[in-house]
């Protein structure tokens, strides 16, 4: 409970209807946990960019 009132500042009604996965998923955002791969580097963004890329819309976007 401390995790959750205390560190997350959750509302009791927001604490309480948690599960047990969101409430994981909640401490490794704290954490700074995305499961997500990092940024490209510059040199992988240029080449991507070179790759793909933007085209003006027909509608002059």
């Amino acid at each position: 409970m401390a995790l959750g009132f205390g560190l997350l500042r959750l509302s009791p009604e927001a604490f309480w209807s948690m599960t047990l996965p969101e409430l994981a998923a909640a401490l490794r955002g704290l954490r700074g946990e995305t499961g997500l791969p990092d940024a490209p580097d510059g040199a992988t963004f240029d080449a991507l960019m070179r790759l793909f890329p933007d085209e003006r819309s027909p509608h002059g976007g």
